[in-house]
């Protein structure tokens, strides 16, 4: 059957169709809704683990004991998931075992660029990297054979345009092959005297792969001109595809480790002029040059961002093959908290009390932006709470009673623990906010361990915040409203006076959230407003300034009432309408 499917949904298409029992994922864009649509097919069992670590240990434990497994994250995800991806090299695998990473080029909703491709090269382990939907479908199916004839995990790179674009598939059936558990100790007990004989099996199992590169298919050769050649790969393919046509003869590279070398020789033999087209690194380049060939990349095209048909076009000199312009100058649209956000009279009141805030990766990242301007470092996932830590320890008194760390519920129990842990042992007298809004929010809304569901929205465990934090030696645990600013702004003050660390729990749902029941919207009062702009300066999207009067859209306002806390003339009034 064909149908139209985004790039996300075709992975787990494929990953279904493939046999997988058992996925484990940490959201994140763009990765992830592979997960969520793998979701759907009820005979898989799927989960949202706390961070990326723990969800490729799970799936290595399920492919462990013999049943096809799979994790997804993205690229800064694998990051955190490193440990265990290159021992798991050495062990193999026993059920076939494929890891999707997404990467992010052009930093859509990512704190830096990064190039997969490298973690594939260390860690000896070979990665595929589709060009779009049918690929997507077909590349995951692939390696999960490639993992079980190879015995090794199996990188799958995604990019966000590939992730996010659609295009035709042909779905198959459902085959679901499973193997027998064999304890084997020196296979997967990576204790020194074992892993020293595995490691010759790493360097074995890479010539066997590079033979497969060669031969397999999953590179190809397109004949067209002899005056160029260009090699390439994923979205790129796709636009050497749009500005050239058959006017160029094209090396799709399927396979992005390891590559091939035979195929690459032959290859440029047949071209005039041999260049590479590939975002971010020259990992391609490189290795074609490495290879004692003359070849063009970075010179001619950027090491930085995302490409596109015209930047192809004009730094190889060829034109967009439907012999349109595509535009790239739309308005910019700057990012801000939604209306009614829980986060933002929480930011208002820090910056009210001028405290430095050290943040994390969300939604609330945004408390950075004008006109709140609160935040001012975030890093990587929980690295406000460890980082908080080193400050007060580097600066003492001088920073303990007016710096705090902001960060998410999800993001704590993805890695703030662990500098919570540092502050209650190594003793730095540090206040940490935790901003509870009961869900994942920046990568849409999932599940995490303090929700009390899963990731099918049935009831599962639930961590108590307080009760966790009162465990890991914190006596002051303070709760809090951040609607209500003069609440946190005595209990802040507090906490950053008091002679010991401490921890505030920000508790307010995301205001997107469907069950959340939102009040009545507001309106201005034209006669009341004396047009000071106190209203303004929490940078709530649903008021504005017109005709010099403030003006509350009643679309966008869901009744949240932290601006009536900052207008002294009583101006906002209740419409008794729902947004």
């Amino acid at each position: 059957m064909k149908q139209l499917m985004l790039g996300n949904k075709a992975v787990a298409r494929g990953l279904y169709e493939a046999g997988v029992l058992f996925a484990s994922s940490y959201p994140g864009t763009p990765s992830t809704e592979i997960t969520e649509e793998l979701a759907l097919y009820d005979d898989v069992y799927c989960e949202w683990a706390p961070n990326e670590k723990v969800a490729m240990e799970a799936a290595f434990g399920a492919s462990l004991a013999g049943r096809r497994a799979f994790c997804a994250m993205k690229h800064v995800g694998l990051n955190v998931a490193a440990d265990p991806l290159y021992t798991m090299s050495y062990t193999g695998v026993n059920a076939g075992m494929v890891i999707a990473v997404a990467d992010d080029a052009g930093m859509h909703s990512s704190q830096n660029e990064q190039d997969s491709r490298h973690h594939a090269i260390a860690s000896k382990v070979p990665m595929l990297e589709p060009s779009d939907s049918a690929e997507a479908l077909a590349y995951a199916k692939l390696a999960f054979d490639i993992s079980e004839q190879f015995d090794t995990p199996v990188l799958l790179k995604m990019c966000t345009r590939v992730a996010h674009s659609q295009s035709v598939v042909e779905t198959g059936e459902r085959q679901v092959p499973v193997r027998a558990y064999e304890k084997d100790i020196p296979k997967y007990v990576m204790m020194p005297g074992n892993a020293k004989r595995r490691h010759p099996f790493v360097e074995e199992r890479t010539k066997k792969l590079i033979a497969y590169a060669e031969e397999s298919g999953i590179n190809r050769v397109e004949k067209g001109g002899s005056k160029m050649g260009i090699i390439t790969s994923s979205t790129s393919y796709q636009y050497v595809k749009e500005v050239f046509g058959d006017s160029v003869s094209i090396l799709k590279i399927g396979m992005a480790y390891p590559l091939p070398e035979k195929l690459i020789r032959d290859f440029a033999a047949g071209v005039e002029k041999l260049v590479v087209v590939e975002e971010l690194d020259p990992i391609m380049e490189n290795h074609v040059r490495a290879l004692g060939l003359e070849v063009s990349g970075k010179d001619l095209l950027p090491i930085c961002g995302e490409f596109s048909q015209n930047l192809i076009a004009k730094a190889l000199g060829g034109e967009v093959h439907s012999g349109r312009s595509l535009d790239e100058s739309l308005p910019m649209r700057p990012p801000v908290m939604c209306p009614g956000c829980p986060h933002r009279g929480l930011f208002f009141t820090l910056k009210k009390l001028n405290a430095t805030v050290l943040g994390d990766i969300g939604c609330y990242t945004l408390g950075a932006v004008a006109p709140l301007s609160t935040i001012e470092l975030t890093l990587c996932m929980g690295a406000s709470v460890s980082s908080l830590h080193g400050f007060n320890k580097a600066l003492g008194k001088e920073s303990e009673t007016k710096t705090v760390c902001v960060i998410g519920d999800s993001t704590f129990m993805h890695s703030g623990m662990t500098g919570l842990a540092n502050i209650a042992y190594n003793g730095s007298n540090s206040t940490v906010i935790i901003l509870d809004n009961s869900i994942t929010g920046m990568t849409g809304h999932q599940q995490n361990p303090t929700t009390g569901y899963n990731i099918k929205g049935d009831p599962a465990g639930k961590i108590d915040l307080e009760a966790l934090c009162r465990s890991m030696g914190f006596a002051r645990v303070s709760v809090v409203d951040p609607y209500n600013l003069a609440e946190c702004e005595d209990v802040i003050r507090k906490e950053m006076a008091a002679d010991e660390p401490s921890v505030i729990i920000s508790r307010r749902p995301c205001a997107l959230l469907k069950y959340v029941k939102r009040k009545p919207s507001l309106r201005v009062n034209p006669e009341k407003c004396k047009t000071c702009k106190s209203c303004m300066r929490i940078g709530c999207p649903a008021i504005s300034i017109k005709d010099g009067k403030a003006r509350v859209d009643e679309t966008l306002c869901v009744g949240c009432g932290v601006c009536t806390q900052l207008c002294k003339f009583d101006a906002f009034e209740n419409t008794g309408k729902e947004a």
